[in-house]
């Protein structure tokens, strides 16, 4: 990453799940074990890679469907579902949800020199309760959701919305989030992509994705930019 886009920045978006909020990819583990039986025929195969892989593709259908039956009017036929995979996925629940290390001290830093927006595939309501719930809120005037867009990450569209709602080109934005699709999605915005491996990312993905700087938590692009990249 070049010194010149941090020294642009006017903005930082956060993704929620495994950004700022913890997750222990439980899904993924599962997932991971049922595979390695395939280690004997493929003795070179990334198990976990491919685990975590496979649930992602299967993910991206599932928001779509559900974020579809929101806008009919259907949620209340998820009533209680979300919550239930969720869990079994190891992503946090409102009733369990603990911030990633670092970060209430990080936002402390940020909110003065940036504008701040969190950008996530929840809905408005449920995400709204994570964020008073870890006490964030303070520092978010701006909180995208699912159902605040037609095309949910990879597609660029979540980013711009919310670079438009904080007055700010994606140009100048900086996308914090744990998975390929928050990397995509800032970078077909044009926006500054930083992964995070505090969730379901990993290095080399995030990396081959377009990751402009890979993080093991987010809390370490305050130390990032404090080490003279925005001085």
């Amino acid at each position: 990453m070049t010194e010149s886009k941090f020294l642009q920045a006017k903005a930082i978006l956060f993704d929620l799940d495994g950004t700022l909020v913890e997750t222990d990819n439980r899904w993924a583990d599962v997932l991971t074990e049922k595979l390695f039986p395939l280690k004997r025929l493929f003795p070179g195969l990334d198990t976990r890679r491919l685990a975590r892989q496979l649930i992602m593709s299967i993910e991206m259908p599932a928001n779509y469907a559900i974020s579809i039956l929101e806008r009919l009017g259907l949620s209340h036929l998820l009533s209680g579902m979300a919550d239930r995979v969720r869990r079994s996925k190891g992503l946090a629940t409102r009733e369990g949800s603990q911030p990633v290390p670092g970060t209430h001290d990080m936002l402390d830093a940020l909110q003065s020199r940036y504008q701040m927006a969190v950008v996530t595939t929840r809905a408005r309501r449920e995400a709204l309760a994570f964020i008073e719930q870890l006490d964030v809120d303070s520092y978010f005037p701006v909180v995208v959701t699912r159902q605040d867009v037609l095309r949910m990450k990879p597609h660029p569209e979540p980013v711009y919305t919310a670079a438009k709602a904080i007055h700010v080109d994606p140009r100048y934005c900086v996308m914090v989030g744990d998975t390929v699709m928050d990397v995509r999605a800032a970078k077909r915005a044009g926006a500054v992509a930083v992964g995070v491996l505090s969730g379901f990312g990993d290095r080399r993905e995030l990396e081959r994705a377009g990751a402009d700087l890979v993080l093991d938590r987010a809390c370490q692009l305050l130390d990032y930019l404090d080490n003279g990249h925005n001085a």
